[in-house]
C-alpha cells in the first residue's frame, strides 16, 4: 500500500477547500448553521465541551468533550457548543466547501461526524503547531496560510482514515474500500481512468482476485456492487465536468460511452432528471445526488 496513492486523483478531480474563520476562546453558547455543501473542522486546544445536535440528525443529541480533539462534520450537520461561560474552551475552526456539495464522494462516504482525540491521530503535530502560531497573531498571509495548514490537516485526517477504518469506525463505502490493500488497487484505477473498458474481469484484475471473490468482498467493503460503483462514479465525475462548462459530449468521450445519448441515459436514471435539466435547476448547488443505478445499467456504453 505504501506505494499506491490512494488519495491524490479523488482530491485532484473533487476539491475540498477550508477557510479559518475563528481562532481562540468560545465562551457560553456557540451555535453553527447547516449550509448546503458546507462542512465544518474544529480543533478544541484546550478546554472541555458540550456538543449538541438536533433531534433525528443521525449524530447522539449530546457529546462530552474532555480533552482536545478533532471534530469532523464533512456534511451540513447544525451542532452546538456549550462551554464554560467565563474561561471557554480554545479552538481553531474551519469551514469546508465541498466541490459538488453533498454529491462530493468524500462527504458522500464519511460518517455524519468524526471526533478524535489528537493523541490518537499520528503525525498531525507539525501541522497543528502551525496552525496554531498561525492563528495566535496577526501577520501577512494569516488567513491564507492559516487556511492552506487546514487543507493539509484534512488530508493528513483522510490519510490517517483510510489507514485506522476500525479505530474511525467507518461504515462501509469507498473509504472502506480504499482501505483494503487489495480492493485500493481497483477503485484507484478506477478514480485515474473511469473512461476505461471496466468490465468485472478488468475491474477483479488490479485486486488480483477472482471475479466472484472480488464482488462478493467489493460488495461487502464498499456497499455497493462493482457495476453501480462504477456508474455512480462515472456520473459524479460527469456532473463535475458539467459544472466546469464541458459539453455532454465531451463528458462522455472522456468516461467511456459511445455518445452523448449513452450518457444522458445514464446520467437521468442515476439522478432522476436529464443532464441539461440538472444544470438548470442548479445541479452545481443543490443536492441531486446519483441514485443507485439498476443492475446492468452502468455498462451504458
Amino acid at each position: 500500500m505504501a506505494t499506491l496513492d490512494r488519495l491524490s486523483s479523488l482530491m485532484e478531480r473533487f476539491h475540498v477547500r477550508a477557510h479559518l474563520f475563528h481562532a481562540g476562546a468560545l465562551c457560553g453558547l456557540a451555535q453553527f448553521d447547516a449550509r448546503p455543501g458546507r462542512g465544518f473542522l474544529h480543533v478544541l486546544r484546550r478546554g472541555e465541551l458540550v456538543v449538541t445536535h438536533r433531534p433525528r440528525s443521525g449524530v447522539p443529541r449530546r457529546i462530552e468533550v474532555a480533552e482536545p480533539s478533532l471534530l469532523f462534520y464533512p456534511r451540513p450537520l447544525a451542532h452546538s457548543f456549550h462551554n464554560p461561560p467565563a474561561e471557554g474552551s480554545d479552538f481553531v475552526c474551519a469551514t469546508l466547501d465541498f466541490d459538488g456539495g453533498a454529491r462530493h464522494p468524500l462527504a458522500r462516504a464519511l460518517p455524519p461526524l468524526l471526533v478524535l482525540p489528537l493523541r490518537a491521530v499520528d503525525g498531525l503535530e507539525q501541522t497543528l503547531a502551525l496552525l496554531f502560531a498561525e492563528a495566535e497573531r496577526v501577520r501577512c498571509g494569516q488567513r491564507l496560510l492559516a487556511d492552506r495548514l487546514f487543507d493539509v490537516l484534512v488530508l493528513q485526517l483522510l490519510r490517517w482514515l483510510l489507514d485506522h477504518p476500525a479505530e474511525a469506525k467507518l461504515p462501509p463505502g469507498m473509504l472502506t474500500g480504499l482501505s483494503d490493500p487489495k480492493l485500493a488497487r481497483t477503485l484507484t484505477a478506477i478514480h485515474e481512468q473511469p473512461g476505461a473498458d471496466w468490465s468485472l474481469a478488468a475491474m477483479a484484475e488490479p485486486a488480483g482476485m477472482s471475479r466472484s471473490a472480488f464482488a462478493a468482498a467489493f460488495k461487502q467493503h464498499v456497499g455497493h456492487t462493482p457495476v453501480e460503483y462504477l456508474t455512480q462514479w462515472r456520473v459524479a465525475v460527469a456532473q463535475a465536468l458539467l459544472r466546469q462548462g464541458a459539453s455532454l459530449k465531451t463528458a462522455s468521450l472522456q468516461l467511456g460511452y459511445r455518445n452523448a445519448s449513452s450518457l444522458s441515459r445514464v446520467f437521468t436514471q442515476s439522478v432522476g432528471m436529464s443532464p441539461r435539466a440538472w444544470l438548470r435547476n442548479g445541479g452545481a448547488e443543490k443536492g441531486n445526488e446519483p441514485r443507485l443505478p439498476q443492475p446492468g445499467a452502468g455498462g451504458g456504453r
